[in-house]
């Protein structure tokens, strides 16, 4: 036992953080990359987030800018998409992909997609799960083993976990319409600008591929300690 690491997982462990240093460093390089390449098209991220919300008749669905980096997001408890300055002002690759890429979650809550919907659902008790799980898991073990903590922590961040695997399918699918959205409407042309902001919205994918990593080997090494406890 290592940092309360079981030995037997370091080697997976280490995989995983170098995976998850090699996914941020991979989203912001391409980000940076394609940030410098305009679209031929001439629209900003905010234009083409208002032109595609309006062809799904989602006129009730604003384009607001807010701060930070990279802090783009649709909000589906009040229905707002909010975009990052270089993203809402910008007419970059980078910046067509990742605004077309939050359309696209826009989208999926019009059209009820069953696993943003069950993400939605869960995400009270998943956000619980994340902050709780493991004081309460830890607290079981140092203090005599007891087991009922115990469960009741790996039952708590399995639900958290359970919430980072649903994100999987939520994002691809909003990468695929976007990428779909961008080539019918002539936002970027077939080729060249298509294909860089695929790389943007996959690098993009590699971070939840790395944090799902993360949460999966983070449950069973609550579950090998909590094994040893039977032993």
């Amino acid at each position: 036992m290592f940092w309360g690491i079981p030995l037997e997982l370091w080697p997976l462990f280490m995989l995983a953080i170098v995976f998850s240093l090699y996914a941020q460093f991979k989203v912001s390089s391409t980000f940076k990359k394609y940030a410098r390449v305009p679209a031929a098209s001439g629209r900003t991220g905010a234009q083409v987030a208002r032109d595609l919300l309006d062809y799904y008749n989602l006129h009730d669905v604003p384009v607001e800018i807010t701060g930070g980096h990279l802090t783009d997001h649709y909000d589906p408890r009040n229905k707002v998409l909010r975009l990052s300055p270089e993203v809402y002002h910008g007419n970059s690759l980078a910046a067509l992909g990742v605004a077309a890429h939050e359309t696209g979650h826009a989208v999926q809550h019009a059209n009820v997609y069953l696993p943003l919907h069950l993400r939605n659902a869960i995400f009270p008790l998943a956000n619980i799960g994340s902050n709780l799980a493991l004081p309460i898991f830890f607290i079981g073990l140092l203090f005599g083993g007891n087991t009922f903590l115990m469960d009741l922590g790996i039952l708590l961040f399995a639900g958290a976990v359970f919430f980072t695997i649903l994100t999987l399918p939520v994002e691809f699918n909003a990468s695929s319409r976007a990428l779909a959205m961008l080539d019918s409407g002539g936002y970027l042309r077939r080729g060249e600008e298509l294909n860089g902001a695929k790389k943007v919205l996959s690098a993009a994918a590699m971070t939840y591929l790395a944090a799902t990593a993360m949460a999966l080997l983070q449950l069973l090494r609550l579950l090998v300690l909590r094994g040893g406890r039977d032993e």
